[in-house]
């Protein structure tokens, strides 16, 4: 007997009894599509906060800032005296800015200048914050423009007195959506908007990442960075400089690449210190997905209680199945056919249907993923990983199933299965 043939047999046996074999596929259609979906939406969930992250710029990332003068001379850290050092400190500034974009491959790099001043009207006067960086920042942050534009390149070289308001400022201040090109007052500084930002994407169907911070974010005005240093601060002083990484690999590189080229700028004073938001990221990351396969691995053992079920269910059919083809078994064993050949004929049957339970619970599965993921607006994809998971454990119950029904029927004296119904 081929195994072609021993398929062909399993389907007519299962089409021959719909009914039965619906009510067994239940189980296993109920037990995959619990594994599947479950398996999908941790894995969705992860991806989807590790794309906020990214959309936050907190991946792969360093802040430069300021710091005090004192150190340890470097003639002094060798011998067993320990003495400090006093220079300058020496804040960082747009030159350093600019040396670090030029000398340094990063995906982003921006330089922030805040302040809080007032907003002068003739209704009233508000305090606003006032920001001054440069196109970057948006970018990384997941800041699109809604009306007008960002800053060119030079408004950026010649300290212009241009601003881009936040999504909040110009909802309060200019409900007509009249901005662009209106001149405001902060401080002392009168500025012309060129651009409004839009409302913030990365926060929306009640998924909240840093919303507090974001808000205050967009109710901000921005000004160029070099106007912001030169206006807002003395010596052309920055408060302090973002730089993010193409990748992890890159991620090293860059911080060594910052650290020497502003020891040089600053005449090899450590005058500045580093804030690896990277590192921070990385470390919760790790923590996140360490946390997510624990839930994966409850979740799916939760939902392979389904598949169990689904197993009995295919176990008992199996069963019922031997004594209604005696007959057939009888037969097929008087006319040659081996004990192997009986035992497939069966167990072919069980693998048979729960491949099929798999096939529509993954289908199943897939259809409610894409409708979450619709919801969310968020990619939500079902990973090859979730599917094969499915499958095996499907395949599996069918074998575990199906093992003790095929020896059964494979043990059968022939004689006795030809008349076990007289």
């Amino acid at each position: 007997m081929q195994i072609s043939e021993n398929i062909s047999s399993s389907f007519q046996s299962i089409l021959s009894h719909k009914v039965r074999s619906l009510l067994t596929l239940l189980g296993l259609i109920i037990g995959v599509f619990a594994v599947v979906t479950m398996f999908s939406s941790i894995y969705g969930l992860k991806n989807l906060i590790k794309d906020r992250m990214e959309g936050m710029g907190w991946n792969n990332s360093i802040i430069v800032y300021p710091s005090s003068g004192e150190q340890i001379a470097p003639s002094l850290r060798r011998s067993r005296r320990f003495h400090y050092m006093r220079r300058e400190a020496k804040p960082l500034t747009f030159s350093d800015y600019e040396m670090l974009k030029k000398e340094v491959e990063t995906k982003y790099i921006y330089g922030m200048v805040e302040n809080w001043d007032k907003y002068i009207r003739e209704q009233s006067d508000d305090y606003v914050m006032i920001r001054a960086t440069n196109r970057d920042y948006f970018l990384s942050q997941t800041y699109p423009i809604k009306q007008g534009r960002y800053f060119n390149s030079f408004e950026n070289s010649t300290a212009a007195k241009v601003c881009v308001v936040g999504y909040y400022f110009a909802e309060r201040y200019f409900p007509d959506n009249d901005a662009i090109g209106k001149m405001i007052k902060i401080g002392s500084n009168r500025f012309r908007i060129i651009g409004v930002l839009d409302f913030d994407q990365l926060n929306t169907n009640g998924m909240n990442f840093n919303p507090w911070e974001r808000r205050r974010s967009l109710e901000a005005v921005y000004i160029p960075l070099s106007t912001g240093s030169k206006y807002l601060r003395s010596a052309n002083s920055i408060d302090y400089i973002y730089l993010q990484a193409q990748g992890d690999d890159s991620f090293r590189k860059m911080k060594n690449e910052t650290y020497q080229n502003l020891l040089a700028q600053h005449k090899m004073s450590h005058d500045f210190s580093f804030n690896e938001v990277g590192a921070l990221i990385f470390q919760i990351t790790k923590e996140l997905n360490e946390m997510m396969k624990k839930w994966n691995i409850t979740l799916s053992a939760i939902a392979s209680i389904s598949l169990i079920v689904g197993g009995i269910g295919l176990f008992s059919t199996l069963l019922i199945s031997i004594n209604e083809r005696m007959m057939e078994i009888g037969i097929r064993k008087s006319i040659g056919a081996t004990q192997l050949q009986i035992f497939l004929l069966f167990m072919l049957e069980a693998i048979i249907l729960a491949l099929i339970g798999a096939s529509i619970g993954i289908l199943l599965s897939s259809s409610l993923v894409k409708v979450i993921a619709m919801a969310l607006k968020a990619d939500f994809p079902v990973p090859i990983q979730g599917i094969m998971l499915g499958i095996g454990f499907s395949v599996f119950i069918g074998i575990l199933s199906g093992l003790y029904p095929a020896l059964k029927a494979a043990r059968l004296d022939p004689i006795k299965a030809i008349y076990y119904f007289e």
